[in-house]
């Protein structure tokens, strides 16, 4: 009995594991950021509550078959080889079926409760980073480019569960979601740079080299920063969301400029990879309270 509570407890874990809660977690604040910026004041909890769950479980499942996907390269690899697709804790057909029941719940519930548009730019997600960032990764250097349009869709959702329709803020929230990932992604490849380039991945450190990656980073924060500020330019934010997403960016921009003249870049990378996360969680905080 306590081998098969102890086995359990393991199947369970190793399932969670591949959904990614770390994932699912920071999208979800993009996607209740997104959602808060739609609302404009008029607040529906329980349409709140449908929507992240709904979103969640979307991500959840595209996270799942990701896992799918890149098995044999986890192995190779020394942050993903104890996943449990590479450890064989989970059989891969058990692992498409898992990904295929988390995708199709969440995409009822957003039908559902939402509406038909959350619905389709969530399911435009999924296929983007299943069948294009997760398979075309392997064979170009954009892959970052491209997983950086799947991971804008949560915020989009947010917002579109509320507006249903996709207009000036929903644009703007994906860009700013969009540029502010380049950065962030090319940071970690950076200070990964040896798990990526035992795996033969083409990213930009490996195939152009740091200071190409570094200018396309300095470029990225700068575009940034310029549709983060369009929040208020075109009357969705307050000025107080405008202080402090700029003294941030230029925060973000100055470290940048640093990493030209740093002597270790796999630490230089990883102060920008942790400053990103600040800078986004710090977007999901002040714009429900700067809401106009």
């Amino acid at each position: 009995m306590e081998l098969s509570k102890v086995s359990m407890q393991a199947r369970i874990k190793a399932y969670v594991s591949l959904a990614k809660p770390g994932i699912i977690f920071g999208n979800a604040l993009t996607a209740a950021m997104g959602f808060t910026l739609g609302a404009r004041g008029s607040f529906d909890f329980w349409l709140f509550l449908a929507t992240l769950e709904g979103i969640s479980l979307v991500i959840a499942s595209a996270c799942a078959f990701n896992n799918y996907i890149d098995r044999d390269l986890d192995k190779k690899m020394e942050r993903t080889k104890n996943r449990p697709l590479a450890r064989g804790e989970v059989s891969p057909y058990h692992a498409l079926g898992f990904a295929a029941i988390l995708g199709a719940l969440g995409m009822l519930i957003l039908a559902l409760y939402t509406n038909r548009i959350t619905m389709m730019v969530a399911l435009l997600g999924v296929i983007v980073y299943v069948f294009a960032y997760s398979l075309l990764k392997y064979h170009t250097i954009h892959g970052t480019l491209i997983g950086s349009i799947a991971g804008a869709v949560p915020p989009v959702v947010g917002y579109c569960a509320v507006t249903n329709q996709i207009d000036g803020g929903a644009s703007i929230l994906f860009a700013m979601i969009a540029l502010w990932q380049m950065p962030h992604f090319f940071a970690i490849s950076i200070f990964r740079l040896k798990d990526y380039m035992e795996a033969a991945i083409p990213l930009y450190p490996v195939k152009k080299g740091m200071r190409v990656t570094k200018i396309h980073m300095l470029y990225y924060i700068l575009l940034f920063m310029i549709s983060a500020a369009l929040l208020t330019f075109m009357g969705y934010t307050g000025y107080a969301y405008l202080f402090v997403t700029t003294i941030l960016s230029l925060c973000w921009l100055v470290l940048c400029i640093k990493g030209f003249k740093c002597k270790n870049d796999q630490q230089w990378a990883r102060q920008m990879f942790i400053f990103s996360l600040v800078i986004v969680t710090a977007l999901c905080i002040v714009v429900p309270f700067s809401v106009l």
